[in-house]
């Protein structure tokens, strides 16, 4: 691991909506820090009026309900390490290529909100029995390229997802107020979930009695794997086992002696027990060294010390294993939408 002197920037995606990535090189905390965690937008950045702006709950309740900025603030606040990715991450890797953004490694951050949570806002609506689901819409609109008409960016959850007490509208990011490009002035925190869940600039809270049926929520983020398999598509959900190394890059020369080799692990049910490392192309395994302790809803970086004597060709290999007994599998899950990348990551390096 090695101090940074200098000051890394997010590696750029798309311009017009804004989509960056974290540079993995750049890990040197667990925190990412503001200006350089992950942007992924859907629409160019939505015109906030605080003058104006409030967060609305209405339809399957018996108290429609209209929060100021300032009411949020006076209620009880709760504090979250959480760990965002978006599902495309990775999805450069894929093959054959899938479309989308071609994300490489860093369409993922990790950060600590501070919000109240949903479930003090939907008691306080009082949510009727017949209710299914909630949604929840973004002030951020556009138009979409595969269907006609204006969108706004809108998610929904299960109820009983919606009153987990871990699912927080968030007003604070690393104890600030919540930046513009993340959300501001409230954002949907969904813990263990892809990104695509924390909708951004939230103001409008729909409680409703059947399935959503938005095209945020049935036409994207689903897994689609036709025409490998004809069944019906699975709605993206928790973030999947990974781990990611973060250095050496691949094709990087390193001199022989001490090398380090570290990078960060992360899972969105079952916790994250062990990292392997391999230097031969997986013919054998060496346990990597923890950064930090296990926390939930947080990606945990690793280290291990390698120590080369020979000079040559390497071809290094990460793979992760959680408290279920799961461990990464050397094949993607290759979807058409290229969702979910978490195949063991694979780089070559070379000692002279």
């Amino acid at each position: 691991m090695v101090k940074l002197l200098y000051s890394p920037h997010l590696i750029t995606r798309r311009i017009m909506p804004e989509n960056q990535e974290f540079p993995m090189l750049a890990l040197s905390s667990r925190v990412t820090p503001e200006h350089l965690f992950y942007i992924r937008n859907h629409f160019p950045y939505p015109n906030v009026d605080m003058r104006t702006w409030g967060l609305s709950i209405e339809g399957c309740v018996n108290k429609p309900i209209h929060f100021r900025y300032h009411d949020l603030l006076k209620m009880p606040q709760v504090t979250l390490p959480v760990t965002l990715e978006c599902v495309g991450d990775k999805r450069s890797f894929f093959q054959p290529k899938t479309r989308g953004e071609q994300w490489g490694l860093g369409a993922i951050s990790h950060a600590v909100w501070t919000g109240v949570r949903l479930q003090d806002l939907l008691y306080a609506a009082e949510v009727r029995r017949n209710a299914r689901e909630v949604t929840f819409e973004g002030m951020d609109k556009g138009v979409r390229t595969d269907m006609p008409g204006v969108f706004s960016y809108t998610r929904s959850l299960s109820l009983e997802q919606a009153l987990h007490p871990d699912t927080i509208v968030a007003l604070y990011m690393n104890g600030k107020p919540l930046p513009f490009r993340h959300g501001y002035p409230a954002r949907l925190i969904v813990p263990g979930w892809y990104g695509m869940a924390s909708v951004k600039w939230l103001h409008r809270i729909v409680v409703i009695e059947e399935h959503f049926q938005g095209p945020f929520q049935v036409v994207d983020y689903v897994f689609d794997r036709k025409p490998l398999t004809p069944s019906a598509s699975e709605p993206v959900t928790t973030i999947r086992l990974n781990s990611t190394i973060a250095g050496p890059t691949d094709q990087e020369v390193l001199a022989k002696g001490e090398n380090w080799v570290w990078g960060i692990a992360i899972s969105g049910s079952d916790p994250v027990v062990l990292v392997e490392i391999s230097t031969d192309n997986g013919n054998t395994w060496h346990a990597a060294t923890w950064l930090e302790q296990q926390e939930t809803y947080s990606w945990r970086r690793w280290c291990w010390k390698w120590t080369v004597t020979e000079s040559g060709t390497y071809d290094i290999k990460v793979r992760a294993k959680d408290a279920a007994g799961n461990t990464q599998s050397e094949m993607a899950d290759w979807n058409v939408k290229g969702y979910g990348y978490n195949a063991i990551q694979h780089i070559r390096v070379y000692v002279d």
